[in-house]
């Protein structure tokens, strides 16, 4: 299969920004935005307002230890999943990207210290996506990290800003049953647990190398 789009590609003088308008700002902030763009079939289209969410860009860390083959995880309590059945969430090392060009890679290990007390030695990208492009400017960047995994767990997270996180040691099957029973229900967790499973051979041989 080939790797090359079948469709064009569109640059920055292809999409017109007409207005933008803060309607909230607080922890997050919430944009309308007047735009138009170029069709498919030429010309260009007619003025579309919609209303964006601007919560900045993130990054998210799978810490994995290649040596006893387990996964570290976070679960901690989600404002958004607090109507459902399991409003805390098991989930993978994750934080905002602060300040405009921040590098990724240090927002991973930093993250990984806040919030698990792990020590990230190697670190890979994995990917770069989008969960949400119809309404949430927010792009996420995907990695794993090389750890060795503690032998026990515990509670971590910084109190200044109300973090209550718990951390689980799991073997990589036993995290991709999570993933498969349901259990884990974030898309950056299971895109990461997904491709260690496909990857772990190839990662586990490559990082005994550089450990």
């Amino acid at each position: 299969m080939s790797n090359v789009s079948s469709y064009p590609t569109f640059h920055n003088d292809d999409v017109e920004i007409l207005a933008t308008d803060t309607l909230f700002k607080g922890f997050f902030s919430l944009v309308k935005v007047k735009f138009r763009h170029r069709l498919f079939a030429g010309g260009w289209s007619e003025e579309i307002e919609r209303e964006l969410f601007e919560r900045g860009h993130a990054v998210a860390m799978l810490p994995y230890d290649p040596v006893s083959d387990q996964v570290v995880m976070v679960e901690q309590i989600r404002v958004g999943a607090l109507g459902e059945e399991r409003p805390w969430q098991l989930e993978i090392v994750a934080g905002m990207l602060d300040k405009e060009g921040e590098n990724p890679i240090d927002v991973a290990k930093r993250e990984a210290v806040e919030e698990a007390g792990l020590d990230v030695t190697h670190i890979e990208h994995i990917s770069g996506y989008y969960p949400s492009a119809g309404g949430c400017s927010e792009r996420l960047e995907l990695f794993v990290g090389l750890i060795t995994a503690p032998t026990s767990a515990g509670v971590f997270g910084l109190e200044s800003e109300g973090e209550d996180i718990r951390v689980h040691i799991l073997t990589r099957e036993e995290a991709y049953e999570m993933v498969k029973n349901g259990t884990i229900e974030n898309a950056a967790s299971i895109i990461t647990i997904q491709w260690l499973m496909l990857n772990h051979q190839q990662l586990r041989a490559q990082w005994a190398v550089q450990g």
